[in-house]
């Protein structure tokens, strides 16, 4: 039997294709996010292949949230071994026009979101001296992208926190990566497409600049993630893995 593995951001997009990949793995998944019918649509898609899933709807960037749902997965699955912080929101807005309510939510789900989603969970980890952490971060965070200044931000800090931790959890056998994706044809990317001025073309255009040719998919994210939760992946902590088509080097 697999670890116990939290996936937030589930209902879709890049973390559908996480909690798809892990729960084909064998681990026993919970599926958290804040779209209650989409995650559960999902659960019972994977229950029906096979899976062991828990879909549990939560806000990310509530602290209180955060322990409801994994008091529920310690109940259901037992303690968790495995957190992918992959929930996050994105959108377009010129800096000059950035206001900080727009500002303060994306720092909220972003970051403050996986500080909730990582620190909740680290104590069992501790206990069992073995864990896996992965965040979801974004080459946007390496290489900048304009009227993304806060989305940006929020993705350079989980960068740092990622290699914060790495150093702080190695003492007890945690591994602490990130996977930051470039554009991914997800329903997010879509949005931010259409907000660009077009979302088809937008894509076909980004998708053009790719070195291999073509927008990541989730499974590409889910397969990077699986290897480094893996065993295989023990003597890997604090990088930043690149899932990108070789977009950015």
């Amino acid at each position: 039997m697999g670890r116990v593995a939290v996936v937030t951001g589930a209902a879709e997009g890049i973390g559908s294709g996480i909690a798809t990949r892990l729960a084909t793995d064998g681990h026993r998944v919970a599926m958290l996010d804040w779209q209650g019918e989409k995650v559960e649509k999902l659960a019972f898609e994977l229950t029906a292949a096979g899976g062991t899933v828990l879909p549990i709807t939560v806000d990310v960037s509530d602290r209180a949230s955060i322990e409801a749902a994994y008091a529920t997965v310690r109940e259901q699955f037992g303690p968790i071994h495995i957190v992918v912080a992959n929930a996050g929101i994105s959108n377009m807005v010129p800096f000059v026009r950035l206001d900080q309510a727009t500002w303060d939510r994306m720092i909220a789900v972003n970051l403050t979101g996986v500080f909730h989603t990582i620190q909740a969970a680290v104590a069992d980890m501790i206990d069992a001296k073995y864990g896996r952490i992965v965040t979801i971060s974004s080459s946007s965070a390496q290489s900048g992208a304009p009227a993304m200044a806060h989305y940006v931000s929020s993705k350079g800090g989980v960068i740092g926190l990622t290699k914060a931790l790495a150093r702080e959890l190695a003492e007890h056998r945690i591994t602490v990566n990130t996977v930051p994706p470039t554009i991914v044809d997800t329903p997010m990317a879509h949005h931010e497409a259409g907000q660009a001025g077009g979302a088809e073309q937008f894509l076909e255009a980004v998708s053009a600049m790719v070195p291999l040719g073509r927008a990541g998919t989730p499974a590409d994210i889910g397969n990077a993630v699986s290897f480094l939760v893996s065993d295989d992946a023990a003597y890997i902590t604090g990088q930043i893995i690149g899932v990108n088509g070789g977009m950015y080097i």
